[in-house]
């Protein structure tokens, strides 16, 4: 190349660089700036400015339109700029966009994330909501609509608090000579609700008379919120409650779907902590709902929520038609859910039966009255878990005489053991159930007294991963015991136990081992049954895996339960006697005893003879 041929070359860079400069694309309106701008946050406070609302509502109102390249009804309202209004209180701050007149966005004031961000329980990129109907033939969809603001109020009237009501309208044609609809929200102060009303007006002459519903679509794709993204999706899913029937959802562990084929009340997109829910004032008419899980490690996003829901329309002779509804933004909080005398506090899984109630009617009270006194959540478990301790000390007095009595048998349960081996099963379990019979001794005894504890435990293996008011409370090393505790990050991942050390758990399963082998000698059945002791063991090492990725609280209860166990059955031990026990037993076995067999005993005998019958 000569200097002639790069003198061009240079100069045609420099004018595409300066004309690329001079000619670049303009910022979107969605940039910092701009957003603000075309944003309008209406609160209680400033809800009386009304000098500067109206100048905002104005350019709100003020959507440049375009040239329609569709005909018919609302083909008018199918071009514009989206712009938004925040209407928010203290607990809440809602985004609705003209753009289908649709809540897209929701931040909950009082909550973070995991990370310290400010909590949106939904956004515009993964909440969508369109209603549908039939018109001049034609499918309307209000997702493809552009709103316009008719309304900017202030109501005192029908609350105790105040509340702002925010109108969108959209006319079927530019001369609105034909009827619009309209979609109305209202927030109260201090509330987690969104009042939603759809309006229709007018519209007799393009919508068929034949036409009794409209749909409803809304779907969702929630973002992580917390710590754990594994125990998160697994609580994640779709709860719905009919009329007149209690609440129920979708599997939280694989692809789901339901036809709800009776009148709805309301429908939930359920997250860990965090629920969205619409409620019929009335009711819904129908529903399909349905949950996909997402497999994606990659990605924070929790699982794809869905619900088709079908709302009466049956216009006045006015030929207007109004369906109410509400939406509820907020925390899976037992006593806020409870408030609303919907039944929105099943979303908590507490348990069914028995351990549902022992958690409503005695666990959560007992919580909330230690929270009233703000302590640290942490010494709070502590108190808890010493109040359950001492309710339950009775039964575990019982226990602990039932393993002494079964201690002090134990050398005669040997020499039975060694004089009938395996080869005499029926004679054997004979001198055995003789044994306990001369001895009064009810080898029952200390299994029954567990057996009452056990539902105990199993509640609190449901309250504690799902009680909000663990969410982010830190204790010692852990910085949220709604999650698990991590004192190092492997790096990497083992199968059936996690990438990171937990250390509550570690000490969990420590003393549930120590615990172990400090009862597993007072039982003479050990050695007749082998395998029984191997599994007492196996299960705190089964329970490591398992507890490494749940509540740090919870495996803190376990341990605490377990070190306040032995201080228990060391206090007990200083109240009986063994050596008294000992003679007792002693005197018991002199006695003669009744011929009639106990059921018990029949049971076992019966089962030994099935037993010896094989061999």
């Amino acid at each position: 190349m000569d200097k002639q041929s790069i003198t061009g070359i240079v100069l045609i860079a420099l004018i595409l660089i300066v004309f690329s400069y001079f000619n670049k694309p303009k910022e979107n309106l969605k940039n910092t700036e701009n957003f603000k701008k075309d944003t309008l946050v209406v609160t209680p406070n400033n809800i009386e400015k009304k000098d500067t609302a109206n100048k905002v509502i104005q350019e709100i109102e003020a959507i440049e339109s375009v040239n329609n390249v569709n005909e018919g009804a609302f083909s008018n309202n199918l071009k514009g700029d989206s712009k938004s209004i925040i209407i928010e209180n203290n607990l809440i701050s809602v985004n609705i966009a003209s753009k289908g007149a649709i809540i897209n966005k929701v931040k909950l004031k009082r909550y973070k994330t995991f990370e310290g961000k400010d909590l949106f329980l939904t956004d515009e990129e993964n909440n969508k909501t369109n209603l549908k109907f039939f018109a001049e033939n034609r499918l309307i969809e209000t997702k493809n609509i552009f709103f316009e603001t008719i309304n900017y109020t202030k109501n005192t009237k029908t609350t105790k608090s105040d509340s702002i009501v925010i109108g969108f309208r959209a006319y079927a044609d530019s001369s609105k000579k034909l009827g619009y609809i309209e979609f109305l929200y209202k927030l109260k102060e201090d509330d987690y609700t969104v009042d939603f009303s759809v309006k229709f007006v007018g519209l007799e002459k393009i919508i068929p008379q034949n036409i009794n519903y409209l749909t409803i679509d809304w779907e969702s794709t929630p973002n992580s919120l917390e710590k754990s993204l594994d125990n998160e999706r697994l609580t994640s899913t779709v709860y719905y409650k009919y009329l007149k029937d209690e609440a129920d959802w979708l599997s939280e562990t694989n692809d789901d779907k339901e036809t709800l084929n009776n009148k709805v009340k309301w429908i939930a997109f359920k997250q860990h902590f965090f629920s969205s829910v619409l409620v019929a004032k009335d009711n819904f008419i129908n529903a399909e709902i349905k949950i996909n899980k997402i497999n994606n490690e990659k990605t924070r996003l929790l699982k794809e929520m869905y619900a088709s829901i079908s709302i009466p329309y049956q216009p006045n002779p006015n030929n207007e038609y109004q369906f109410d509804m509400f939406y509820y933004f907020g925390p899976n909080h037992y006593g806020t859910l409870t408030r609303y005398n919907l039944e929105f506090e099943k979303m908590i899984p507490l348990g069914w039966g028995i351990l549902g109630w022992i958690n409503r009617f005695a666990v959560i009270p007992v919580f909330n009255f230690l929270s009233s006194f703000n302590i640290n959540y942490g010494i709070i478990i502590l108190i808890f878990t010493i109040l359950v301790k001492i309710i339950l000390f009775p039964i575990a007095y019982k226990t602990y005489l039932s393993s002494a009595k079964m201690k002090i048998l134990k050398p005669e349960i040997d020499e039975i053991n060694a004089k009938f081996g395996t080869e005499e099963p029926l004679k054997k379990q004979q001198a055995v159930m003789s044994l306990y019979k001369r001895a009064g001794v009810n080898p029952m005894a200390g299994c029954v007294p567990m057996l009452l504890q056990f539902p105990i435990l199993i509640a609190l293996f449901r309250f504690f991963p799902a009680s909000i008011e663990l969410r982010q409370e830190s204790f010692l090393w852990a910085d949220d015991l709604s999650s698990y505790d991590s004192i190092y990050d492997l790096g990497f991942n083992i199968p059936f136990y996690g990438d990171h050390v937990s250390l509550f758990t570690i000490l969990m399963t420590i003393s549930t081992i120590i615990y172990t082998k400090l009862n597993s000698d007072s039982f003479g059945s050990n050695n007749q049954m082998p395998g029984m002791k191997i599994m007492m063991y196996a299960m705190p090492i089964m329970f490591l895996g398992i507890f490494n990725n749940y509540s740090s609280g919870l495996s803190y209860y376990y341990f605490l339960a377990n070190v306040l166990t032995f201080g228990q059955q060391f206090a007990i031990k200083g109240f009986i006697d063994e050596d008294k026990l000992h003679k007792q037993i002693q005197e018991n076995k002199k006695r003669p005893i009744a011929s009639k067999k106990s059921s018990f005993q029949k049971r076992l005998e019966d089962m030994a003879k099935k037993k010896g019958y094989k061999k």
